[in-house]
């Protein structure tokens, strides 16, 4: 039996374009691709946390450093520039790699720089 479990998740970066008549996907700053371990070409789920938008594409790399999440194609109706997104990537396991597993979790400060990473969730307080 498979699961599917999060693998990474780049948590509250800002959308820095939307370019509606680029090719589609979604371009990310090639130091957090590599820092949340998100390959290019993967497939993304992207949750718009302001306008409650979700969509799948796929990452491309932008350029590094430059701090740039550029959602581009069709998906540039679904967020807009200064819009602030999660952008997370899955994996399928088997119960033995599921039972090891730990996400790549990336958190931002704002300005698409990285303020932390962990590879857990705090329990939800009631």
């Amino acid at each position: 039996m498979q699961i599917t479990l999060l693998k990474a998740k780049l948590h509250r970066a800002v959308v820095t374009h939307a370019e509606l008549e680029y090719e589609g996907s979604c371009a990310i700053d090639g130091r957090l691709l590599d820092a949340a371990g998100i390959r290019e070409y993967e497939q993304i789920h992207i949750y718009n946390i302001d306008n409650g938008e979700r969509f799948t594409t796929y990452a491309i790399r932008a350029e590094d450093g430059s701090g740039v999440i550029s959602v581009n194609g069709a998906a540039a109706h679904k967020a807009s520039p200064g819009d602030r997104v999660i952008i997370c990537a899955y994996v399928s396991c088997d119960e033995a790699e599921a039972a090891r597993h730990k996400p790549t979790l990336v958190y931002f400060d704002g300005s698409n720089r990285i303020a932390r990473t962990s590879d857990s969730i705090p329990v939800q307080a009631a």
